[in-house]
C-alpha cells in the first residue's frame, strides 16, 4: 500500500513539475527576441532638443496603434533622479517585422538611464538598460502653470502669450495664400509669439479617413491620415525657426454635430467606429480607449517639442452640447466625465506635462471649470469686447484657476470687410484688455485672414513693447489699481516700479478728463505717453503728486482713441 501511495505521489510531482517547466517556457518564448534591435541617436543629446531612438520588433499585432494590443515606452531615469515613462510610436512594418521611435527632449542636463519595455496582449519584453548624456541647451524649456498672469518655461523665464488664432490654413475655397508658411512668420516678425490652431477634417485630419473642404489632404484608409502626419512634422519645424508657441485644438464641436463631422467620423459606428451617437463618444469604454490611443499617439511624436504650449481637447464643446434653441442633446455630466478622465490620462503619459485646457463658446458645462486636470478654463466673446475685463475676476474666483479668451471678434458670423473699421477697434482694446488684466494668454482673434488683409498684423509689436516692459519692469509682478477718470475708460497696472496705465476714449466724440490714481507709496520722475499704432513716445510734464496721489489734469482724446501711460517711479 506504501509503495502505491508513494509511486502516485510521484507521479504527481512530475506531472507538477512539467506544467511548470512548460509554462516557464511559454512565458520565456513570450519574452524573448522580441525587442531586437536598439539605434541611438547618433548626434550629442541637448536639453530640450529632440533625440530619436529606433527600436526594431520582431512581434505579431493586428492594430499598432492599439496600445491593449502593444505598447512601447522608453523608461528612464533622470539626472535628479526622476522617473519617465515616455510612450513610443509605431512607424512602419508589420507583425514580422516593424519599427518603432522614439523621441525625448530632456528637460535636465546629465546623466539619464534608459530601457526599452514592451508589453500588450501576451507581450513582455525589455531591453538593456543603458545611460546617455544631456548637454545644456539654448532653449527655455517648457511652458507650465506659473500665476494668474504669466506661464512659465523650465528655465524660470516668464512668458505672456501674445498672438491670434490661425484656426486652419486655406480650404479649398478660400485663397491658397492663407498658408502657415505665409500666416506665422508674418505673425512672428511682427511681435507676435503665440498661435491657436485645430485638427478637423480640413486641417490636420489625424483622425479622419475621409476629408473635406481642402485640397492639400486626401482621404485615405489608413489608422492616422499620413498627410496630416506629415504636415505636423512641418508645422513644428516652421514654428521652432519662428520661436513661436501654440495651442493644438485636437477635435473641434462640428465632428459631434449630426449635421457637421459625425457623419464621416470614425467614431461613428456606421463609418466602423464604436459609437452610435455623439453621446457614446463621451459615454462608451471603447470610444474612450479609441480616444486615449490618438492621445498617446499624439505625445509619442510630437510631445518632445516645446513649441507646443497647450493641449486643447476641444474647441466649443458646448455647441455640441447644445441645440441652437440651447436644448441639451449631450448630457453635462458626459463631457465633464469625460474631460475628467481625458485630462487625468494625458498628464500621467506626458512626460513633459504640457499645459492642457478645453473651450467654450458661451455656455458653460457643468462641472467643467473645476476640473483639476485641466490648467486654465477658456471662453470664447463675440459682440461684447466690452465685457472681457468682468470675465477674469469672476471666474477665477470662483475656480481658483487662470482664464483664458480663446477667440474674440466684432462679429462671429463672418469677416465681412464693411464693418472693416469696426473690426479694427475691436482687434486693438480687445488686446489691451487682456494685457491689463489678469490673463496669461491676450485674447486671441479669429478671422485672421481679414486682419492680414487689413495689414493689422504689426498691431502686434506695439502690444509686445509694453509687454515686454511690463514683466522687465516687475520681474513677474502685477498690481492692478484702479484709475479715476471722467468717461475715459482707464486700466492701470504696477509692475514694479513702474505704472502702466491704459487709457481709451470710447465713445464718438472727443473727451478731455482729468487722470488721477494713487501711488501706493511712491514717487513719480517720469511720464510718457505711448501711442500704439505709431508706436511713438511722448514725455509729459503735466503732472503733479499730492498726498501720495498722482494728478494729470485735462488729458485729452480723440474719439476711439488709446493711449498707454508709463511713469517712472523714483
Amino acid at each position: 500500500m506504501f509503495d502505491l501511495v508513494y509511486l502516485f505521489s510521484m507521479k504527481a510531482s512530475l506531472k507538477v513539475l512539467l506544467l511548470f517547466l512548460l509554462l516557464t517556457l511559454a512565458k520565456a518564448t513570450v519574452a524573448q527576441n522580441r525587442i531586437q534591435k536598439v539605434t541611438q541617436p547618433k548626434s550629442p543629446i541637448r536639453q530640450f532638443e529632440k533625440a530619436e531612438w529606433t527600436i526594431n520588433l520582431q512581434v505579431p499585432f493586428t492594430n499598432p496603434y492599439d496600445q491593449k494590443e502593444i505598447a512601447l515606452d522608453m523608461v528612464l531615469t533622470s539626472p535628479s533622479g526622476k522617473p519617465l515613462v515616455l510612450p513610443c510610436y509605431f512607424e512602419k512594418g508589420d507583425k514580422n517585422a516593424s519599427e518603432w521611435k522614439a523621441r525625448f527632449a530632456p528637460q535636465e542636463v546629465g546623466t539619464y538611464s534608459w530601457f526599452f519595455r514592451l508589453g500588450g496582449k501576451n507581450i513582455s519584453d525589455e531591453s538593456k538598460p543603458e545611460t546617455f548624456e544631456a548637454g545644456k541647451g539654448d532653449k527655455p524649456g517648457f511652458l507650465h502653470k506659473n500665476d494668474l498672469y504669466t506661464f512659465k518655461f523650465d528655465d524660470g523665464t516668464l512668458f505672456r502669450g501674445i498672438g491670434e488664432n490661425v484656426g486652419w490654413e486655406s480650404r479649398s475655397f478660400e485663397n491658397d495664400k492663407w498658408t502657415y508658411d505665409y500666416l506665422l512668420p508674418t505673425l512672428s516678425k511682427n511681435g507676435a509669439n503665440f498661435f491657436r490652431t485645430w485638427m478637423c477634417y480640413w486641417n490636420l485630419p489625424l483622425e479622419w479617413k475621409k476629408v473635406n473642404s481642402t485640397k492639400r489632404y486626401t482621404n485615405t484608409q489608413e489608422y492616422f491620415h499620413p498627410g496630416a502626419i506629415q504636415r505636423m512634422e512641418e508645422l513644428l519645424q516652421l514654428c521652432d525657426s519662428l520661436n513661436l508657441y501654440f495651442m493644438l485644438t485636437f477635435d473641434w464641436h462640428g465632428h459631434l454635430m449630426e449635421n457637421g463631422g459625425w457623419k464621416n467620423s470614425n467614431y461613428n459606428q456606421a463609418n466602423g467606429g464604436p459609437a452610435k451617437t455623439p453621446t457614446e463618444f463621451f459615454t462608451l469604454q471603447r470610444a474612450r480607449e479609441k480616444y486615449k490611443n490618438k492621445l498617446r499617439y499624439i505625445v509619442a511624436r510630437w510631445g518632445y517639442s516645446t513649441n507646443i504650449a497647450v493641449w486643447e481637447f476641444f474647441n466649443e464643446v458646448d455647441n455640441a452640447a447644445f441645440t441652437a434653441a440651447d436644448s441639451v442633446i449631450i448630457p453635462h455630466e458626459a463631457i465633464t466625465q469625460w474631460h475628467d478622465d481625458m485630462s487625468r490620462y494625458l498628464k500621467d503619459i506626458d512626460p513633459y506635462q504640457h499645459l492642457v485646457s478645453t473651450s467654450i463658446s458661451h455656455r458653460d458645462i457643468a462641472g467643467m471649470n473645476a476640473i483639476a486636470y485641466l490648467d486654465f478654463n477658456q471662453k470664447h466673446i463675440y459682440k461684447h469686447t466690452e465685457k472681457i475685463p468682468a470675465i477674469y475676476p469672476t471666474y477665477i474666483s470662483t475656480f481658483g484657476k487662470p482664464y483664458v479668451v480663446g477667440e474674440f471678434g466684432y462679429r462671429w458670423e463672418d469677416a465681412d470687410p464693411k464693418y472693416g473699421e469696426e473690426w479694427d477697434y475691436d482687434y486693438k482694446r480687445g488686446l489691451w484688455y487682456g494685457l491689463f488684466n489678469p490673463t496669461p494668454i491676450l485674447p486671441m482673434t479669429w478671422w485672421w485672414e481679414l486682419f492680414d488683409d487689413r495689414n493689422m498684423t504689426p498691431y502686434f509689436n506695439s502690444v509686445k513693447e509694453i509687454n515686454d516692459q511690463m514683466l522687465a519692469s516687475g520681474n513677474g509682478t502685477f498690481e492692478p489699481f484702479p484709475v479715476l477718470t471722467d468717461k475715459i475708460e482707464a486700466y492701470g497696472m504696477k509692475c514694479g516700479n513702474k505704472y502702466f496705465v491704459y487709457l481709451l476714449n470710447n465713445s464718438a466724440t472727443e473727451l478731455t478728463s482729468d487722470i488721477s490714481f494713487d501711488l501706493k507709496g511712491g514717487k513719480i520722475k517720469e511720464v510718457q505717453a505711448f501711442a500704439p499704432v505709431s508706436r511713438q513716445y511722448q514725455n509729459l510734464s503735466s503732472f503733479k503728486t499730492k498726498d501720495q496721489r498722482l494728478l494729470m489734469p485735462q488729458v485729452k482724446l480723440a474719439p476711439r482713441q488709446e493711449m498707454v501711460l508709463i511713469l517712472s517711479g523714483k
